[in-house]
C-alpha cells in the first residue's frame, strides 16, 4: 500500500508540475483515483511544499510552479542516503551541515522539471563561494535526481585535465562506489569521452543504470560526445538528463566553440536540464536572455555560505550597503600582508619582451612569506589537527616560462635555510617573525591555542625536508598530488591553479598576478575555503591595489546576493528582473566578448546614502577642498532659511539651502578617482533631474564635529571640533593615499531630523526623512584632523597622517516622491528582447477558445 501511495504521490506531483491544483485533482478523479487518497496526497503534497518554500537558505528564483514536483529525499532512495553516510564518516555533523547541504540541495532539484515529463530544457544558475562545497552541493543534486528517475549526468568539469580528475575522483567516491551496479560510466580517471560503439547498451530499456560522464570544456572532447549523442537520439528521447557545467562562467560564455557544443548536446536530449554552478556568475548574468542560449531564464540559487567558510568579505572586509549601518560592517581579519609596487618587477616581468631570460628575484616580501610558510607548516605539525596537507601559492605571471624560473632561486633558498637553521641570528629572525603574526592576529579569536615558537623550531628540519618545490602549469610535467599522503609544497603556477582546482591546506599565498576582470580576480583566490584547525594562520601577501580591489569585489558580491534575493521577496524572475553588477573604474566586470549584449543599469540615488571613505594625502588636493567647503558654509549661511547653532553638540545645520549652492560645491570638490560610487558629475545630474521633477529644490547642509578634536573653523563664528578618522592599515602604505572606510554615522544621518533619532534604525531615518523632508536632501561636512591617531588595540588602523586637516563629505538623500531620475553605475542582462507568454487557463474552464 505504501509504493501504491508513493506513486500516486509522484503522479500527482507531475500533473500539479503542468496544471493547477484543481485541475490536478480532476485529473486524477477521472484516473479513478479514490477521493480519500486524493485527500492524503494533496495533504501531505502541500506540507512537503510549504516546508520547501520556507527555507531560509538558499534563496531562490522560481518560475511559475517550478518548485512543486520534488519536496525532498523518500525512504526508498538510494544515492542520497549513501552521501549521507559517507558525510557522517568524514565528520559532518547531521544536525547542521548535513541538514543544511540536504536542504539546498533539495532546493536545486525541486527547480528541475519532473523527469516524466515528455519534453523540457531547463536552465539554471547556481551561485556558490569560492571553494565552499559547490562540488558536494551538485553531487548531491545529481543523487536526488538520479532517485527520482534522471537517467544521463554529464558533468562539465572546467578546462583542464587536473579538474576534470579531481571531479571524476569525487563523483565515482560519492555516487558510484556505494552503489555500482546502479551506475554506468563513459569516463574514467586517466580517460575523457572516447565514444562507444553502441549507444543502445547505455541507454536500451534494458539498462536501468544512470550513466555518469565527467569532460572537460574542451572543443575537441565535446564534439566527439556531441556526435555521438546525436547519433544515440532514437535511445535519447526518453532519457532525463541533468548536465552541471561546473565553473560556468569559464569558456561557456560566448565561445565560438565551447558554447555551441553545449547547446548542441542539449538539443539531442529532449528531456534535459542544464545547472550551471559558479561563484563568480557575472558573465552568465549578462548572457542575452531573448537569444537561444544558456541564460539562466529558469531559476538562479544563492548557496548560504558555509560555516567557517573564509570568503571575500571575511579576508578584506567590504564597505556598507543601502541601509546598512557602517559601523556594523567588518574590516575584515588582519591577514593580509603589503608587497611594495617596487617589488612587481622582481617577481613579474614588465613587458613581454622581458619573459625571455627573466630571473626573479627573492624579494624581502617573497622571502618574508616563505618562511612564515615554514613557520606554518610546523605549528601544524605541533597541533596535529586539519588537513593534513601544507601548501603556498606564488603566483606572478599568467607566463609558464616565468613560473619556471622560481624554482632554482626557491631551491637555493630552501637549501640555505635548511643549513642555517642552528645560526643564533636566523632563528632569532624566525621567532620575530613568528611573535610579530601571532599577536597580529591571536590565535584565541579562533578558538585555537598559540604555538610556542620553541615547540615549533623543533619541527623545521622535517618540514624543511618535506618541502618540495612544484611548478604546475601546462607545460610542467609536476603536479600537486595529494593522493599518495600528506605533502609539503609550495607552488608556483598559473591557470592551472587558478580555477576550481583545490590547493589541499592552503595557509599562504603571494599574489601579485595583474588582472583585468572581476571573475579572473575572484576565481584566482584560491586562499578561500576551509581552515579548520589553523583558521587563525593563513597570511596574503599582495599589493594594496589588489586588496582594495578585492575589498570592492566584496561588495559587488554582497549586493549581487541581495539583488538575486529580489526574486523572492518581490515575486520577479529571471526574464522579469536582471541582476545588477556594480562598475569599477580600473576593472572590468568580466571579458569584453561577454558583456556584449549588457546594457547600463539605471540606479538611483533616491534613498540612499554617499560618504567619501577615499582620500589623497597632499597638502593641495586636501587644501582645495577645503576652501570648497568654506565657501559651501558661506554660501549656506546667506541663503538659508534658518540656521541652526548647536556647537554645544558639535553641530550646525542650515535648513533650506538652494540646491544649486550645493550643485556649485560639488563643481569644486574634489573626490577621490577610486571612488566609484563618489562621482560629482553624476550626482550633480541626478539632482537636477530631481529639480525639474519637483523635488531637492532646497538641501539642509550640516557641519558635524567631535568635542576630543581641536577647532576647525570654515567661516568666523561656525567651528566645530575636528574628528578623527584613521586609516585601514597596511604594511606599506601607499603614496598619497588614505582609506577610511567609514566617514558617517546612523546619527549623522539624522542630524536634521526632529524628534528623538538616537534608536532609529537606517530604514527607520530612510521612513522618518519620508515623513519630516520628504524632498529635502541632506549633505554633512566633516573636518578631519589629519593625524588622526587610532583607539588602542585597533589593530587594522594606522594613523591618517595627511599633510593637511581632511573634509569628508556625507549626502543623504529622500526617496522619490515625483517619480526618480537615475543614474548609470551598473550594468547587467538586457532583458528588452525577452517575450513574456502569459498562460491562458480559460481551456480548462470548460469556455469556448
Amino acid at each position: 500500500m505504501a509504493d501504491e501511495f508513493d506513486d500516486m504521490y509522484e503522479t500527482f506531483k507531475a500533473i500539479l508540475d503542468a496544471f493547477p491544483p484543481t485541475e490536478a485533482v480532476k485529473r486524477l478523479e477521472l484516473m479513478g483515483v479514490r477521493e480519500d487518497v486524493i485527500q492524503r496526497i494533496r495533504d501531505l503534497h502541500e506540507q512537503q511544499t510549504i516546508r520547501i518554500k520556507e527555507l531560509e537558505e538558499p534563496h531562490a528564483v522560481v518560475l511559475g510552479n517550478r518548485d512543486t514536483w520534488y519536496t525532498g529525499p523518500q525512504p526508498k532512495d538510494k544515492c542520497w542516503p549513501a552521501i549521507e553516510e559517507l558525510l557522517v564518516k568524514d565528520g559532518w555533523s547531521r544536525e547542521t551541515a548535513i541538514r543544511n547541504l540536504d536542504d539546498s540541495s533539495t532546493r536545486v532539484v525541486s527547480l528541475l522539471n519532473h523527469p516524466k515529463e515528455k519534453s523540457f530544457s531547463t536552465r539554471g544558475l547556481v551561485v556558490g563561494y569560492v571553494q565552499s562545497g559547490k562540488t558536494t552541493n551538485f553531487t548531491s543534486v545529481m543523487a536526488k535526481a538520479a532517485d527520482r528517475g534522471y537517467k544521463l549526468f554529464i558533468v562539465l568539469a572546467g578546462i583542464h585535465n587536473g579538474l576534470r580528475r579531481q571531479t571524476q575522483a569525487r563523483l565515482v567516491q560519492q555516487l558510484v562506489e556505494p552503489n555500482p551496479s546502479m551506475w554506468s560510466q563513459l569516463t574514467d580517471l586517466d580517460k575523457d569521452f572516447t565514444p562507444t560503439a553502441n549507444p543502445a547498451s547505455y541507454f536500451g530499456n534494458s539498462n536501468k543504470t544512470h550513466v555518469l560522464c565527467v569532460v572537460k570544456k574542451n572543443a575537441t572532447v565535446l564534439r566527439k560526445l556531441a556526435v555521438w549523442l546525436d547519433q544515440a537520439a532514437d535511445y535519447l528521447k526518453d532519457c532525463p538528463a541533468l548536465i552541471i557545467d561546473d565553473e560556468a562562467d569559464q569558456a561557456t560564455v560566448a565561445t565560438k566553440s565551447i558554447n555551441p557544443l553545449i547547446l548542441s548536446m542539449m538539443k539531442s536530449l529532449p528531456r534535459s536540464a542544464y545547472v550551471g554552478y559558479t561563484a563568480s556568475p557575472f558573465a552568465n548574468l549578462l548572457i542575452d536572455p531573448s537569444a537561444e542560449d544558456l541564460y539562466p531564464r529558469d531559476f538562479v540559487v544563492n548557496l548560504p555560505k558555509p560555516e567557517g567558510h573564509f570568503g571575500t568579505e571575511v579576508l578584506f572586509g567590504r564597505y556598507a550597503l543601502d541601509g546598512e549601518d557602517p559601523d556594523q560592517v567588518d574590516d575584515g581579519h588582519d591577514m593580509i600582508r603589503s608587497v611594495p609596487d617596487d617589488d612587481i618587477p622582481c617577481v613579474r616581468p614588465e613587458t613581454k619582451e622581458d619573459v625571455e631570460g627573466f630571473e626573479p628575484v627573492i624579494t624581502d616580501t617573497l622571502r618574508r612569506a616563505v618562511e612564515y610558510f615554514w613557520l606554518v607548516t610546523a605549528a601544524r605539525r605541533v597541533r596535529r589537527t586539519g588537513n593534513p596537507h601544507n601548501t603556498m601559492l606564488i603566483h606572478t605571471s599568467v607566463n609558464t616560462a616565468v613560473h619556471n624560473s622560481f624554482e632554482r632561486p626557491l631551491q637555493r633558498l630552501l637549501n640555505r635555510t635548511a643549513e642555517t637553521l642552528t645560526d643564533i641570528t636566523f632563528l632569532s629572525r624566525l621567532r620575530d617573525l613568528w611573535s610579530q603574526e601571532t599577536a597580529r592576529v591571536p590565535a584565541q579569536d579562533f578558538g585555537e591555542t598559540k604555538v610556542p615558537f620553541d615547540d615549533l623550531v623543533r619541527e623545521l628540519p622535517g618540514v624543511l625536508r618535506s618541502c618540495r618545490i612544484i611548478m604546475d602549469n601546462s607545460s610542467s610535467e609536476a603536479r600537486l598530488d595529494y593522493e599518495n599522503g600528506p605533502i609539503v609544497a609550495i607552488a608556483v603556477g598559473g591557470n592551472t591553479l587558478s580555477r576550481g582546482l583545490t590547493l589541499e591546506g592552503l595557509s599562504v599565498s603571494y599574489f601579485v598576478r595583474a588582472v583585468s576582470a572581476y571573475d579572473t580576480l575572484l576565481q584566482m583566490g584560491r586562499w578561500f575555503g576551509f581552515r579548520n584547525g589553523y583558521a587563525d594562520l593563513p597570511r596574503i601577501w599582495m599589493t594594496d591595489e589588489l586588496a582594495a580591489w578585492f575589498r570592492h569585489l566584496a561588495t559587488v558580491e554582497t549586493e549581487m546576493r541581495r539583488d538575486i534575493d529580489i526574486y523572492i521577496t518581490e515575486s520577479e524572475t529571471p526574464l522579469t528582473f536582471a541582476v545588477r553588477l556594480r562598475t569599477h573604474p580600473a576593472l572590468r566586470v568580466t571579458a569584453a566578448a561577454k558583456m556584449r549584449d549588457a546594457v547600463t543599469a539605471a540606479s538611483s540615488y533616491g534613498g540612499k546614502r554617499v560618504q567619501t571613505h577615499y582620500f589623497h594625502t597632499n597638502a593641495d588636493w586636501l587644501s582645495g577642498n577645503a576652501t570648497a567647503a568654506k565657501d559651501l558654509v558661506a554660501a549656506a549661511l546667506s541663503n538659508a532659511v534658518r540656521v541652526e547653532d548647536r556647537s554645544a553638540e558639535e553641530r550646525f545645520v542650515f535648513r533650506g539651502v538652494p540646491y544649486d549652492v550645493v550643485t556649485d560645491f560639488l563643481a569644486s570638490y574634489k573626490f577621490h578617482e577610486k571612488s566609484p560610487e563618489n562621482d560629482a558629475d553624476l550626482i550633480s545630474g541626478y539632482i537636477r533631474k530631481r529639480v525639474a521633477a519637483g523635488s531637492l529644490r532646497r538641501w539642509n547642509v550640516a557641519i558635524v564635529g567631535s568635542s576630543a578634536g581641536r577647532p576647525f573653523e570654515f567661516v568666523p563664528g561656525v567651528s566645530v571640533g575636528r574628528n578623527l578618522r584613521s586609516r585601514v592599515a597596511t604594511t606599506t602604505p601607499t603614496p598619497d593615499f588614505a582609506d577610511i572606510k567609514t566617514l558617517m554615522s546612523r546619527r549623522d544621518a539624522a542630524v536634521d531630523l526632529a524628534g528623538d533619532t538616537v534608536k532609529l534604525t537606517e530604514k527607520g531615518i530612510i521612513d522618518e526623512r519620508r515623513v519630516q523632508l520628504p524632498d529635502t536632501g541632506l549633505l554633512v561636512l566633516y573636518p578631519i584632523d589629519k593625524t588622526s591617531e587610532p583607539d588602542a588595540g585597533k589593530k587594522l588602523r594606522a594613523p591618517l597622517n595627511a599633510e593637511q586637516d581632511v573634509i569628508g563629505v556625507g549626502l543623504v538623500f529622500p526617496e522619490p516622491q515625483h517619480g526618480d531620475s537615475t543614474v548609470e553605475k551598473y550594468i547587467s542582462a538586457n532583458l528588452s528582447g525577452v517575450r513574456l507568454e502569459v498562460e491562458d487557463f480559460s481551456l480548462l474552464e470548460g469556455e469556448d477558445a
